[in-house]
């Protein structure tokens, strides 16, 4: 997640959000934008589950398309796509990305690292399933002099 995060950070992940809607009988919709920590069983050289931290950009029902080092998103409100690493609450500039065309079930996510070029994310192992995250990265408290609220 360079260079939003990097290795040695501490993070605070909020739960209570998906907590409160499992409790509720539904599902946990995180923000596209949103930084989701979630468990991933599918990476290649790995042998169960490890912990991922990662930039929610496609939400259900949503089609991603990364093409040219562009992300473009399509849903209702947006027919004609739009790039979602140009607006909103972050910016990423990608010099290199794999193309990946995909378009999301009701209960899948679509997720990207924030150092693109060096990112195992949903253009490799795919997109993950609702039940996958564990909650939402809240607060960076360690470098104290890099402490952050997400």
């Amino acid at each position: 997640m360079y260079p939003t995060l990097h290795n040695g950070d501490r993070l605070l992940v909020d739960k209570l959000p998906g907590t409160l809607t499992h409790l509720g009988g539904h599902k946990y919709i995180p923000k596209r934008g949103d930084i989701i920590i979630f468990n991933e069983d599918n990476l290649p050289g790995y042998v169960g589950t490890r912990q991922l931290v990662k930039r929610v950009i496609g939400l259900p029902g949503n089609k991603v398309v990364v093409e040219n080092n562009t992300v473009r998103v399509y849903d209702q409100a947006h027919p004609n796509g739009f790039n979602p690493d140009k607006i909103g609450t972050y910016t990423i500039n990608v010099p290199s990305a794999p193309n990946t065309t995909i378009t999301l079930g009701k209960n899948e996510l679509f997720v990207m690292g924030d150092n693109r070029p060096n990112s195992e994310d949903s253009r490799y192992f795919g997109p993950i399933n609702l039940s996958q995250v564990i909650g939402k990265l809240w607060l960076r408290i360690y470098p104290l002099g890099q402490a952050h609220h997400f």
